[in-house]
């Protein structure tokens, strides 16, 4: 107890230092040596230092006789290609955070509007500027911007359709057989009869293209409007600009297969009555302008057309006709993706959920009233009969609206005779100008040059001083009279001037059909601006329908009697101007035509009182 075994006896602390350096040199010497072997390895060649000491090779990427000695320049290959892989990798995530972001843009697109537009006597509305509100407004200035690449687009063959067509039905069914000179290369009066033959075979074919392609409108512009009230707008306008692709792609394969009929060209052309984006158009524009400035805007919108048409013929002279097609055909697809990409929804999501309820109740009132006719089993032929019926003949139902009022009939009868005449004006003057005048491209551009310039100054200058200062109603009247002076110069030119006059003229009837779109839009709901523009385009593709046909049959009959001879379907064209114009000074003075009305009133009579 109490015995503890003896300490060990305590070494000298300069014996201790001594024998720690020893140690850390016999460590640092180790670690030496280690150094040497990972550097040369066992062959004793020394290896390549790594740029990056936190990359090795891996032994997968290592070949069997290289595995213990790497040759000099494997790990330098093994960081380039793991640089590269990086590279690559960063590229898919860009690409990948880049479609995100799109896919996501357009997401944001599609989501309605939550606001109506602003009443008139809205104070933002009194303290702002017409420019100021379109310019700032969500879709009216991708629309403007979209109207201008597709008059761009269609405007540019404008003078190549009729000499590519003349020229294919020459060739394919008259026996024209000249391969050095097409038609278009022949003066009028040495014009060869197979040349002759086609052209009356283009002019033909275009009049029964456009018969087709009115009808179509005809029958589904109303439903299509009214869908898009309780859809939305933006989808159908992509559908619509999609189905005038067909056509100018259609073109440039014509001309790069020599045997290809150009049946598949005016086949194609006559699907963009199925759905008709001008109409759609105009209905956005009333989802986000007040109504006071409804009429200039719609102007605005014909004056983008305007611009497109006035500059794309200069542009086509500059190329060939396969280059003016192909450029036709890359403006429209460029439309396209930029209609996809930029342009936003711009029905009020409670427009929309007004004209579903609405368009609900009407379906369930003809249920109730199918009720009626239902026997004891269940339900009788004739109700489902009736059912059909009514499914089938739904688009001429929403046509309706235009025998709502007097007013109603007044502007639908006024549209349909300036329809026939204008549609027949713009689908065989180019042909009776080409036959008859010598026209040629160069002729047809400057042509088109005064259309649109005069058409931008008016749409976009004129309309709205002349709106606040006559009035709705009177600028339908002057609009068409114009339109008579117009088809007079037509009907009676004998060299080209004349028609360069005529066409300076008929830039002033431009202002009527913005007129007439806002008057009507003016006069209807916020959930019904889809069906009234519809029902309003599909009574004017009746009339186009029908005008280069009537005006055909008038050529038919006279183009062989004396003068004016051909040129008396312009003359008769004229005389539906003057008929249309007489509708429009029996429309009614008052606010419903004059959207300025009220306001002219109540500075009368601030102006009596304080006299």
């Amino acid at each position: 107890e109490g015995f503890s075994p003896p300490s060990p006896p305590m070494a000298p602390r300069n014996d201790i230092r001594a024998a720690l350096a020893i140690r850390n040199d016999d460590i640092e010497k180790a670690d030496d040596d280690d150094d040497d072997v990972d550097d040369y390895g066992s062959s004793g060649r020394r290896r390549p230092l790594l740029l990056d000491a936190s990359i090795r090779p891996d032994e997968d990427d290592v070949d069997d006789d290289d595995r213990d000695d790497f040759a000099p320049h494997r790990p330098a290959a093994q960081l380039q290609r793991r640089q590269q892989q990086q590279q690559q990798s960063r590229r898919r995530s860009s690409l990948s955070d880049h479609v995100r972001r799109l896919s996501s843009s357009i997401s944001d697109l599609n989501v309605p509007p939550s606001g109506r537009p602003p009443p008139d006597d809205d104070p933002s509305i009194l303290r702002t500027s017409f420019g100021t509100y379109f310019v700032k407004s969500r879709g009216p200035p991708q629309v403007l911007l979209l109207c201008v690449l597709l008059a761009l687009a269609l405007g540019s063959t404008i003078g190549v359709v009729p000499a590519v067509m003349t020229d294919r039905y020459a060739r394919l069914n008259h026996g024209f057989g000249n391969d050095k000179d097409d038609c278009a290369s022949y003066g009028a009066r040495v014009k060869p009869r197979e040349c002759l033959e086609g052209s009356g075979d283009a002019q033909t074919a275009a009049a029964m293209a456009g018969l087709v392609s009115n009808t179509l409108t005809f029958v589904s512009s109303s439903l299509v409007g009214s869908l898009s009230d309780e859809r939305g707008r933006r989808g159908i306008l992509l559908l619509g600009i999609f189905l005038s692709l067909l056509g100018p792609l259609t073109l440039v394969l014509i001309q790069l297969l020599p045997s290809m009929s150009p049946h598949y060209y005016y086949a194609l052309t006559s699907l963009t009555g199925l759905v008709n984006w001008v109409t759609v158009a105009l209905s956005s524009l009333s989802d986000v302008m007040p109504k006071r400035w409804r009429a200039p805007c719609f102007g605005l919108l014909l004056a983008s057309f305007s611009c497109g048409f006035a500059f794309s013929p200069l542009l086509a002279l500059t190329l060939d006709r396969r280059g003016a097609s192909i450029l036709s055909a890359s403006l429209l697809v460029g439309g396209f993706g930029f209609a996809v990409c930029f342009l936003p929804e711009t029905l009020p999501r409670e427009v929309s959920r007004e004209a579903a309820l609405a368009r609900r109740a009407e379906e369930e009132a003809e249920i109730a009233d199918d009720d009626n006719y239902n026997d004891d089993d269940g339900e009788s032929a004739a109700a489902r009969g009736r059912r059909i019926l009514r499914a089938l003949s739904r688009p001429l139902r929403e046509l309706s609206i235009l025998n709502r009022n007097r007013l109603f009939r007044l502007l639908s009868a006024l549209a349909f005779f300036s329809g026939i005449s204008a549609s027949g004006d713009q689908s065989l003057l180019l042909y009776y100008a080409e036959d008859r005048l010598d026209f040629d491209s160069r002729d047809v551009a400057v042509m088109f040059l005064i259309i649109g310039l005069l058409g931008i100054a008016i749409q976009g200058l004129l309309l709205k001083p002349l709106n606040e200062c006559l009035g709705e109603r009177m600028v339908i009247v002057v609009a068409f009279m114009f339109g008579v002076v117009n088809n007079v110069f037509y009907g009676l030119a004998r060299s080209k001037e004349c028609i360069f006059v005529g066409a300076a003229f008929g830039a002033f009837t431009m202002m009527s059909f913005p007129t007439i779109s806002a008057i009507k839009s003016n006069n209807v709901e916020e959930h019904e601006q889809g069906r009234i523009q519809g029902a309003l385009y599909s009574l004017s593709s009746l009339a186009s329908a029908l005008g280069p046909a009537t005006l055909r049959s008038v050529y038919q009959a006279t183009k062989d009697r004396p003068y004016p001879g051909p040129g008396a379907m312009f003359l008769f064209g004229a005389s539906l101007y003057l008929a249309a114009a007489g509708c429009a000074c029996l429309l009614p003075r008052d606010r419903r035509t004059d959207s300025s009305f009220a306001g002219r009133r109540r500075r009368r009579g601030g102006g009596g009182g304080g006299g």
